[in-house]
């Protein structure tokens, strides 16, 4: 799903309809505000009358103390109207904001629960920096709506078909005149109407590309700035804003147009309509507080369709951006829980695990295997490494054991149950993983080894770092455990974030391990201490390890050679190094080099 991407006539057509599930448990608050929206609507409409009284009450003949006394209750009773327009307007106004806030909220929530629960397939197509763009940006058009416009809409046309009922009502001959030209403003205006919202959709894309950008390049900044390359991407960006500028002024320019054309026919409507009124007036036929009446409401119909005009371009607008909303909650993962999950026995010392003639290619690389064929057996408490080249296919191995993605073929099973068998969180739950790159989150240090267990004491979290070698550099920070670690880390060294990830998985203490390149990011020193923290973190569990420094799995129970997704040989260290194949020849590399390097220094 990209920003691009062009949508059928027939899911456009569901425009604002996305939001009746968000709406409907507020079914409630919605009747009340809709009852406060026709009582201020109805004193609105009210006012016209009491002002009709007011001045036939004032034109007319008869004793000057009995006219003061009838403009005095007159005048009252325009109070009344007013006090209790101000009342039920201001009930309305809290009522309808907080259920735009309301339902901002629920909608916003839905998103981002479902956007998480997304297999990483659905990211290979959809930018993150869009489906921020969504959640933020959209949702705040959609609140805009819910919270104010449509109140503000609704309101106008209670008042606008009540200002045009008075106005058949008492001059019917000349209403009839008026609505006649009525008819013929409709047509345009739905045209523009389409017109609008559809560039109000590609205004909502456009402004999803920068924000793709800005969170692709901002997460590579020390790149970005390494390589000079500040200039070049403000141009990207500047490219990107401009044309999400022009998209939203040929929106603009269109809306502005129907704003202008509504009103201007309407007011020249209502003109004539009230020039025939005046024309009554002079003839004798009503009298002038029944034009003062008309010329109220005319001023209410002209006002409540001019509100209308702006209200149907916000509603527009919001169509688009619920139709984006909806997409996205539309997108369905091809990783799911099965209809009934079966249980997991564990058993002790490990979990067996069986990969059976596997097949798989990324959903992105339709006509390339990353595994063909791929049959492997892991007993319960045995520590297997994996080896190859880059691309052979160690850390798709993984990424199917999580089921991140399904095999195209063949099945993999987890103490003899195949894992598609398994609801995600009861199959997760027995996995730890420490992943090459370690992710630190924007929060304390305890807190994000906690990660692993959020129920674990803080003695647990505190062994948990000490088994991992990290106890000692987390208590140097200004405040120790509770030190706020940065956004991705930024505090820590590369190696002082693997051993946060390490305690992290250690302290989870499942029956599995994976292990994908766990020392890669530290110096020799600290890989000494992490890797006797693993070895002890290993025992009584089954690990699998991706490993491309082949001095950290010598001990490894099987090693696992890996090549263009196929196994090409198993065995231990030495058993593989006198055989003469792939590992043999990587081993000599990496041995040699270290030789020299030793040597030299």
């Amino acid at each position: 799903m990209s920003s691009t991407t062009e949508r059928p006539a027939s899911k456009q057509a569901r425009s604002l309809s996305g939001l009746l599930p968000f709406l409907r448990p507020y079914r409630g608050r919605i009747a009340l505000a809709l009852l406060a929206l026709l009582l201020s609507a109805a004193a609105t409409l009210a006012f016209p009358l009491a002002l009709r009284g007011l001045i036939d009450a004032g034109f007319s003949a008869g004793d000057p103390g009995e006219r003061l006394m009838a403009l005095r209750e007159h005048f009252l009773a325009m109070f009344a109207v007013g006090a209790a327009l101000g009342v039920f307007s201001a009930s309305r106004f809290y009522m309808v904001t907080w259920l735009g806030e309301r339902v901002t909220a629920d909608l916003r929530n839905a998103v981002y629960k479902h956007v998480l629960r997304q297999s990483p397939e659905f990211f290979e197509t959809t930018q993150t920096g869009e489906v921020l763009s969504r959640i933020t940006t959209d949702t705040t058009v959609v609140q805009t709506v819910v919270g104010s416009s449509l109140s503000m809409g609704l309101r106008n046309t209670v008042m606008g078909v009540g200002a045009l009922v008075m106005l058949v009502v008492t001059n019917p001959y000349v209403m009839g005149q008026v609505l006649g030209i009525l008819v013929l403003v409709v047509a345009p205006a739905l045209y523009f109407g389409r017109r609008v919202r559809k560039l109000s959709r590609a205004s909502q894309d456009r402004v999803a590309d920068t924000s793709a950008i800005a969170a692709e390049v901002l997460n590579a900044v020390t790149v970005v700035q390494s390589y000079t390359q500040e200039a070049a991407e403000s141009r990207r960006f500047a490219a990107a804003s401009e044309a999400a500028f022009d998209t939203a002024r040929k929106r603009t320019r269109v809306r502005s147009f129907l704003v202008a054309f509504l009103i201007t026919a309407v007011f020249g409507a209502m003109l004539w309509g009230l020039y025939q009124g005046t024309q009554a007036v002079i003839a004798g036929k009503i009298s002038a507080g029944h034009l003062g009446q008309t010329v109220v409401y005319v001023t209410l119909l002209v006002s409540s369709v001019a509100v209308l005009a702006e209200v149907w371009g916000d509603v527009l607008r919001a169509a688009g951006a619920t139709e984006r909303l909806v997409e996205l909650m539309e997108a369905r993962s091809p990783v799911a829980d099965p209809a009934r999950p079966q249980a997991l026995t564990t058993t002790q010392g490990g979990s067996r695990v069986e990969f059976d003639a596997i097949r798989f290619h990324y959903p992105s690389r339709p006509l390339t295997a990353a595994l063909d064929g791929v049959s492997l057996t892991v007993q319960p408490g045995e520590t297997v490494a994996l080896v190859g080249p880059s691309g052979a296919g160690k850390t798709t191995l993984f990424q199917l054991l999580l089921r991140f993605y399904d095999p195209q073929a063949g099945q993999i099973r987890l103490n003899g149950v195949p894992t598609q068998s398994l609801s995600l969180a009861q199959l997760r739950a027995n996995i730890g993983l420490v992943p090459q790159d370690s992710v630190i989150f924007s929060t304390s240090a305890l807190e994000n080894i906690r990660y692993g267990r959020p129920d674990a004491s803080d003695d647990e979290v505190i062994a948990a770092a000490k088994a991992a070698f990290a106890d000692d550099f987390i208590r140097a920070l200004p405040e120790g455990y509770q030190s706020f670690l940065g956004e991705r880390g930024v505090r820590l060294s590369g190696g002082q974030r693997q051993r946060i990830s390490i305690a992290r998985a250690m302290l989870k203490n499942p029956p599995l391990l994976l292990l994908d390149e766990a020392t890669s990011a530290l110096d020799a020193e600290s890989e000494r201490v992490v890797q006797a923290a693993l070895e002890a973190a290993m025992q009584h569990r089954t690990t699998l390890v991706i490993a491309h420094r082949l001095a950290t799995i010598q001990k490894a129970d099987r090693i696992v050679v890996l090549d263009g997704g196929r196994i090409v040989d198993i065995g231990r260290h030495d058993e593989l190094v006198a055989r003469g194949g792939l590992y043999a020849k990587l081993a000599a590399m990496q041995f040699g080099l270290e030789t020299e390097a030793a040597a030299a220094s």
